[in-house]
């Protein structure tokens, strides 16, 4: 699977911080490293420790839950610029409340704790970065909350496909304009909706013609979902 590109709109806000001066931040972060991760590769998993910082540079890390019954839900799926990590509280090792997993090959910069302060310190430009992608993320778990209160399932789940092919943005091979590499169970975690009820609505969409799927790949015709 080719990794996921951000689009023109997504690489704009993470400029300059995607091609770094190394001499001047590894000067402020020496633990500073560029660390590559495979498709379907963990990142860590959901009670382990985490005493470092990842800044996504390319391709899509799925956040997930695994639940006391064995279930696991997909929480979100963060893109280029998004920063996963622990703020250290009442000890220095943290225990992750979900796990971090590659969809496609993804790219990241990984900084221990305390190098991660001093970057905030040094740059105001990177601490306003900062700022802003965890405003975009608030309302991002805004507009979900909004969305499954207010519209039907059919509706949000046309908004989630087109969200998506904006996010992954590779060309389908089927005859569809894109492809979203996500099984119907992970749409359906995001999407705030029972795997039936979203399956019931996928087969009406590939009935009518603007969808088709495999077991984890959705090709989508945007333009048939924004008319409706």
């Amino acid at each position: 699977m080719p990794p996921p590109q951000p689009s023109q709109t997504q690489a704009g806000i993470l400029s300059p911080f995607l091609t770094p001066n190394w001499e001047e931040w590894q000067k402020v972060c020496p633990s500073m490293q560029l660390v590559t991760v495979s498709d379907k590769c963990f990142l860590y998993h959901q009670g382990e420790s985490c005493t470092g910082f990842f800044w996504i540079k390319q391709g899509v890390i799925k956040l997930s839950h695994l639940t006391l019954q064995g279930n696991e839900l997909t929480l979100a799926l963060l893109q280029p610029g998004h920063i996963l990590g622990h703020l250290p509280g009442d000890s220095v090792m943290q225990t992750m409340e979900e796990s971090a997993q590659a969809l496609g090959n993804v790219a990241l910069y990984r900084i221990e704790q305390d190098d991660f302060k001093k970057l905030l310190s040094h740059s105001p430009e990177a601490t306003w970065h900062v700022f802003g992608t965890i405003y975009a993320r608030q309302q991002q778990i805004e507009r979900k909350l909004r969305a499954i209160l207010t519209q039907p399932v059919e509706k949000r789940v046309i908004s989630t496909l087109l969200e998506l092919a904006k996010l992954f943005g590779t060309r389908c091979t089927h005859g569809f304009s894109l492809e979203i590499f996500l099984t119907q169970q992970e749409l359906a975690d995001l999407v705030g909706a029972s795997r039936p009820v979203v399956s019931t609505i996928m087969n009406d969409f590939r009935n009518r013609g603007m969808l088709d799927y495999t077991r984890e790949q959705i090709c989508v015709n945007d333009t048939a979902l924004s008319q409706n």
